[in-house]
C-alpha cells in the first residue's frame, strides 16, 4: 500500500486568487514545535521506562483579574523524575523545563540534558506543560472547547504561562517541604524565551535559567526582518554555490510552469504531490518548509525531532542537488533534496499538501495576539523570493481570521528588548543564552555577554537548542564543551546559592 507524508499548512495564505509565494502571503513565524507535529514515539522514551511519571495539578484559569471566570480552574499536566533528587532535606536542586507549543512529552524526550545532568546534580526533574497544549486545555480539558472562540481562547499568553509555572513551582516545593531547594529553569527555542523571562519575572522562584537558541529580540524594530532568511541562505551557499543557485532559481519556475496549462499536473508529478490537494503556493510553502526546518536542525548526529534525519542534512540536501549536475531539470534537483528532510527513510511515495487551516488556539494565535516576530527576505543574495516583512499584513490577518488587533509591542513592554544589555546588566543576573549560528533564529538571540553571569554562549556549527539534546558518542569536542561550561556555570550558581543559605 502507498505510503504519504502528511504535511499541515496553517495560516498559510491571506488571499483566496494570489496565493502563490510568499511574496503575496503573510507565513505565520514557526518555530520547529509548531511546524510539525509528528506522532510521539512514548514506547521509545515513556513513563514506562520510568523516564517520569505525569501528573496534573488544579491550575487557576486566569491568574491577573478577579472577576469570577478568572476563579475557574483546570488540569494542567506535568512530568516529573525523582531518580537522582537528593531530597528536601539536602535542599537538593529542582530543574523545571518551561514547556513550549506543544505535548510536554515531546520535549521531555528531546531535552537529554537534563537527564544526563540530574545525576551530577542529584536533581529532581519537572516538565511542565504550556496552557493550551498537549493535555493541558482550560474549560474541561476539551481542545475543541477550549479554542472554541475569542472568548476561551483568550486565556492563552505567555504571561499566563509564566504565572502557571511559578505557580506551580511554588505549590509542588511546599507539597515536597523542599522551600529551601533551588529552581533552574531550562528552555530551548519558545520555551528558551519563557526561561529567560521567568528568571527576569520570577527570580524569587528560580536562581537561574538556561536560554537554548531564545530568539527574546526577533520582535519589532529590534533586529531586522530578514535575519532569518539570510541566515537559512547563508547555510545553504556555506555548502554549495550551486546549491544555492539552484535553489534561488527555482521559485520563478515554479511560477511560470503554474500558470501554464497543465502546469499544475506537471508540478504534482515532478514533486510527487499526492493526488488530493495542489496549488503552487502550497508547493513553494512545502519547500520552503523544508529548507528552513532543515537549517534549524542542522545537528551534527541524525535525529528524529522532526523527522529522521541524517547528520547535517543541509549538506545532505546540498549533496543531493549537486549529485544531479548532470540533469537539466531544476524540478529534479529541488525535489532530490526536499525527499532529504521529508522522505529520508524512503518510506513515502507520495507527499500530502493540505490547505485546511488552523482553528482558534495555538501558535496561531500566540502569533496573532503578542508574539509578532517579522520575518521576510530581500532580494539581494537570500535564495528566498523578496517579501518585504509589514505590519499591516499581519493586522489584516489577524483581524481576517481571528477578529483581533495585534499588539506588536506587549513583549517588549512587558518583558524588554530595546537596550537590552544595559537594562539587564542592572536588573537581571544568572541567565545562560545558547545559540548556535547556523539556526536561523539565532538572529534574535542575545549573542553577547550581557554582564558576568547574564552570558552569551555561541557556537558558529550550532542549530536549534542543540545543546539540550541527548548526548551521543558522535557529538563534536566543541558540543561537548558547550554542555561542559553550561555544567559549570549552574554549578557556580547552586553552590552560591548554598553559600547564601549558610549566611542567612
Amino acid at each position: 500500500m502507498a505510503t504519504s507524508f502528511q504535511f499541515t499548512i496553517i495560516g498559510f495564505c491571506l488571499f483566496s486568487l494570489l496565493c502563490f509565494t510568499i511574496t503575496f502571503a503573510y507565513v505565520i513565524p514557526r518555530f520547529p514545535s509548531s511546524m510539525l507535529h509528528p506522532a510521539l514515539d512514548v514506547n521509545l522514551l515513556s513513563a514506562q521506562n520510568g523516564l517520569y511519571t505525569a501528573k496534573f495539578f488544579t491550575q487557576t484559569l486566569d491568574h491577573f483579574n478577579y472577576n469570577p471566570q478568572s476563579y475557574q480552574t483546570f488540569q494542567q499536566r506535568y512530568l516529573i523524575n525523582d531518580t537522582y533528587w537528593g531530597g528536601a532535606k539536602n535542599n537538593a536542586p529542582i530543574f523545571v523545563y518551561m514547556g513550549n507549543e506543544g505535548d510536554i512529552e515531546w520535549f521531555a524526550q528531546n531535552t537529554g540534558f537534563m537527564f544526563e545532568t540530574a545525576p551530577y546534580f542529584k536533581a529532581l526533574l519537572v516538565f511542565i506543560e504550556h496552557r493550551y497544549y498537549g493535555k493541558s486545555f482550560p474549560f474541561g480539558g476539551n481542545e475543541e472547547v477550549a479554542d472554541a472562540n475569542t472568548t476561551t481562547v483568550g486565556y492563552m499568553s505567555s504571561t499566563q504561562a509564566l504565572a502557571d509555572y511559578a505557580t506551580l513551582i511554588i505549590d509542588l516545593k511546599n507539597n515536597l517541604s523542599a522551600t529551601d531547594s533551588p529552581v533552574v529553569v531550562v528552555g530551548g527555542s519558545y520555551g528558551g524565551m519563557l526561561a529567560a523571562w521567568f528568571r527576569m519575572k520570577y527570580p524569587h522562584v528560580a536562581i537561574g535559567a538556561l536560554a537554548s537558541s531564545a530568539p527574546i529580540l526577533q520582535f519589532l524594530d529590534l533586529v531586522s526582518p530578514y535575519t532569518y532568511t539570510d541566515i537559512i541562505t547563508q547555510d545553504y551557499k556555506s555548502e554549495s554555490e550551486n546549491c544555492y543557485k539552484v535553489i534561488k532559481g527555482s521559485w520563478k519556475q515554479i511560477e511560470d510552469t503554474a500558470q501554464k496549462p497543465g502546469g499544475l499536473e506537471q508540478l504534482r508529478k515532478s514533486f510527487r504531490i499526492c493526488k488530493h490537494y495542489i496549488s503552487a503556493g502550497a508547493l513553494v510553502y512545502w519547500l520552503q518548509m523544508a529548507l528552513g526546518s532543515a537549517a534549524m536542525t542542522d545537528y551534527p548526529t541524525p535525529s528524529v525531532f522532526l523527522a529522521p534525519l541524517p547528520a547535517y542534512p543541509v549538506r545532505k540536501m546540498c549533496e543531493a542537488i549537486d549529485n544531479l549536475s548532470a540533469v537539466n531539470e531544476t524540478f529534479t534537483k529541488l525535489y532530490a533534496a526536499a525527499n532529504i528532510f521529508y522522505n529520508y527513510t524512503g518510506t513515502a511515495t507520495c507527499f500530502f499538501l493540505d490547505n485546511t487551516t488552523a482553528p482558534l488556539g495555538g501558535w496561531d494565535w500566540q502569533a496573532c495576539t503578542e508574539l509578532i516576530m517579522p520575518l521576510g527576505a530581500n532580494n539581494e543574495g537570500s535564495m528566498f523570493p523578496p517579501y518585504k516583512w509589514k505590519l499591516r499584513d499581519v493586522e489584516f490577518y489577524c483581524k481576517r481570521v481571528y477578529h483581533i488587533q495585534p499588539r506588536p509591542h506587549w513583549i517588549t513592554t512587558e518583558f524588554g528588548g530595546h537596550d537590552i544589555k544595559r537594562v539587564l546588566k542592572r536588573s537581571g543576573s544568572n541567565i545562560i543564552f545558547f545559540n548556535g549560528l547556523r539556526d536561523p533564529w539565532s538572529g534574535g538571540g542575545v549573542l553577547k555577554n550581557i554582564s558576568e553571569t547574564i552570558v552569551a554562549i555561541v557556537a558558529k556549527e550550532g542549530a536549534h537548542h542543540v545543546d539540550l539534546r541527548f548526548s551521543t558518542t558522535e557529538d563534536p569536542e566543541w558540543l561537548k564543551d558547550i554542555r561542559k561550561r553550561e555544567i559549570k556555570i549552574i554549578a557556580n550558581w547552586i553552590s552560591q546559592y548554598y553559600q547564601d543559605l549558610l549566611n542567612q
